[in-house]
């Protein structure tokens, strides 16, 4: 599941997020690329994940998008 990611949100949630769907766009485009899609990480002052072509998604977007883990 090559777009999934996993994320554990401040008030205790966690589970992951399908963005495959989400990258579309030109600054979300190029991250169809798995390669690029890898280079993510967690910014700690945006308190979400980027990427190095200045893409990001919003905590609130990936919250409510969240597939909770049981």
């Amino acid at each position: 599941r090559d777009y999934v990611v996993w994320l554990r949100f401040n008030d205790g949630s966690e589970g992951e997020v399908d963005l495959q769907n989400e990258l579309y766009g030109e600054v979300f485009e190029p991250l169809r690329d798995l390669t690029e899609f890898r280079q993510m990480r967690f910014d700690p002052e945006l308190h979400t994940i980027v990427w190095p072509n200045s893409a990001d998604f919003a905590p609130e977007f990936l919250h409510e998008r969240l597939s909770v883990s049981v």
